[in-house]
């Protein structure tokens, strides 16, 4: 792919030495992707997008060059390796980076017949926008491939999805993709918590929630003129290096601590974990926008208002002597 040409990366990162992948890495690979590119969108919990034409043309060199510089300071710096698709728009680089083996570069050519011929075989579902739904509904009438989706006539994919979504998937099919890198989307704080063993009880899991989002609220609260996040994202990491993850948008874009607690127990609750060996839990608040943008529905619950005071209070105490002077008691026993 040239440097002049359209040039979307997806990296899907691993830790070198297996396992799964850290809060902390994740956020230090978006953070390096960022010193390449602004144009950086957050794949949660372990991939990512960017879009690299400026980068090319700054650095002078290809995409598959400059997927090997990031790739080599990711692994320096965070011990992070990656499988890297690059194509001429999301859709396509995130199809490649699942085709790349780990720690390779797959670049897809430019030429819509060779992009065509990448697609054909795979099926419905490998479309942006295909759910388990209108997947049943295609395969119902033969068409269960992307090429068979490619080959049906425009028309007729309208009248069995929709005027909209049948126009889409026809060009997604011929590997046509509108939708740009949203920048916007990287944008998210996260926090983890280790245990020191493979913990069992749900008790110490729901424990250690709290401190996540006592410490995500702290911190969307007292940067600069305050954030609050429309997503929450929950990874949790177990002793078999499965990794479960859930996400949940907001009722309203929030920074409360206790919603933000509420909502991870939400999450927690619906993976139904019962017995299972959790090695680390960790939070990640998405979306996140100025506080002064976002509109709150008014409580008039005065336990509410009184924990949002108590907030602001806590958060003064913070900034002046440090993060750990005040902390609750259920979290401080």
């Amino acid at each position: 792919m040239s440097a002049t040409g359209k040039a979307v990366m997806c990296l899907r990162l691993h830790p070198a030495g297996g396992g799964p992948l850290g809060a902390r890495e994740y956020a230090g690979v978006l953070a390096l992707l960022g010193g390449i590119t602004p144009a950086v969108q957050a794949l949660p919990p372990d991939a990512a997008l960017a879009d690299v034409r400026g980068a090319l043309r700054y650095f002078g060199c290809d995409a598959r060059r400059l997927a090997a510089v990031i790739r080599v300071r990711a692994l320096a710096l965070y011990g992070v390796d990656a499988a890297v698709g690059v194509a001429g728009n999301p859709m396509l680089a995130r199809a490649a980076a699942r085709e790349a083996r780990p720690g390779g570069t797959l670049v897809l050519p430019e030429d819509p017949a060779a992009v065509r011929d990448f697609l054909a075989d795979k099926p419905v579902t490998a479309l942006d926008g295909i759910g388990a739904k209108a997947a049943r509904t295609l395969c119902s009438y033969g068409l269960d491939s992307v090429g068979r989706v490619a080959a049906a006539p425009p028309a007729a994919l309208r009248r069995i999805l929709g005027a909209r979504l049948g126009r889409e998937v026809h060009e997604r099919a011929l590997g046509i993709d509108r939708t740009p890198v949203r920048p916007a989307a990287a944008r998210a704080l996260a926090a983890e918590r280790l245990f020191d063993r493979d913990e069992l009880d749900p008790v110490r899991h729901r424990r250690a929630l709290l401190s996540l989002t006592e410490e995500l609220g702290a911190k969307l609260r007292t940067q600069e003129g305050g954030r609050v996040c429309r997503v929450l994202t929950l990874t949790v990491r177990c002793a078999d290096r499965t990794t479960l993850t859930r996400t949940r948008t907001l009722a309203e874009p929030t920074a409360h601590s206790a919603a933000l607690t509420a909502t991870a127990y939400a999450l927690y609750d619906g993976l139904g974990l019962q017995r299972a060996r959790v090695r680390a839990l960790s939070l990640r608040a998405e979306e996140l926008i100025p506080a002064e943008r976002a509109v709150r529905q008014l409580s008039f619950d005065p336990e509410d208002e009184k924990a949002r005071r108590l907030e602001a209070v806590t958060d003064r105490v913070r900034s002046r002597f440090g993060p750990h002077a005040i902390a609750r008691g259920t979290l401080a026993a």
